[in-house]
C-alpha cells in the first residue's frame, strides 16, 4: 500500500528551500492546476509549443508534467505513433511523435479523461527528454527512467519518481 500521499515526507525526502516545493507535498491522486509559466517546447530551433495558459498535474513523487492546450501546439509537426498506456486517474494515452522523425513517441494526450481530469482534453504533454521543453527562461530536465513525462526545474526537490530504485514507490 502506498504510504505517502502528500500529508507527510518519507525520511529519505530533500527539505525544500525557499521559493521550492517537494515532491513529497504533492498529493495523491493527482492535483490538477492551472499554471501561467510561459511553456515552450521545442525540437532543435523549431517552436513546436508555446503557450501561458498550460495545465499542470502535480503527484506525490513525481515532478509536475505540463499539458498545452492544443490551440497552442503546432499538430502539423506532430504524427500519431504505436503505443498506448493507461493511467488510473487520467484514462487511456495515445502517443505523438515527430512528423518525419524516428517515430519515437514526444508529446502524449488524454482523448477522454474522466471528470476529475476533463479539463485534460484537447491538451498535449511532452516529454523533455526527447524534445527541448522550457518552463519560462529555464530548461527543463527529465524525469529519471524514460516511462514519466515530469518537468524537473531547480525550484523543485525529492528525489523522483522514475528509476529503477523506485518501483515501489
Amino acid at each position: 500500500m502506498w504510504e505517502y500521499t502528500g500529508k507527510r515526507r518519507p525520511p529519505f525526502a530533500a527539505t525544500p528551500g525557499s521559493g521550492q516545493e517537494s515532491v513529497w507535498d504533492y498529493p495523491r491522486p493527482p492535483a490538477l492546476e492551472p499554471s501561467t509559466r510561459r511553456v515552450r517546447v521545442l525540437h532543435g530551433d523549431t517552436v513546436i509549443a508555446e503557450t501561458a495558459r498550460a495545465l499542470r498535474i502535480a503527484e506525490t513523487a513525481s515532478p509536475p508534467t505540463y499539458y498545452l492546450p492544443e490551440d497552442d501546439v503546432d499538430l502539423g509537426r506532430l504524427v500519431g505513433v504505436p503505443g498506448r498506456s493507461f493511467c488510473e486517474w487520467k484514462g487511456a494515452a495515445r502517443y505523438y511523435g515527430l512528423a518525419g522523425g524516428d517515430g519515437t513517441a514526444v508529446a502524449w494526450r488524454y482523448d477522454a479523461p474522466p471528470a476529475a481530469y476533463a479539463a485534460l482534453r484537447g491538451h498535449l504533454a511532452f516529454y523533455p527528454g526527447r524534445v527541448a521543453c522550457f518552463l519560462d527562461a529555464e530548461r527543463v530536465r527529465p524525469q529519471p527512467g524514460g516511462f514519466y513525462g515530469g518537468w524537473i526545474t531547480d525550484d523543485l526537490v525529492g528525489p523522483f519518481k522514475g528509476t529503477p530504485d523506485t518501483g515501489h514507490w
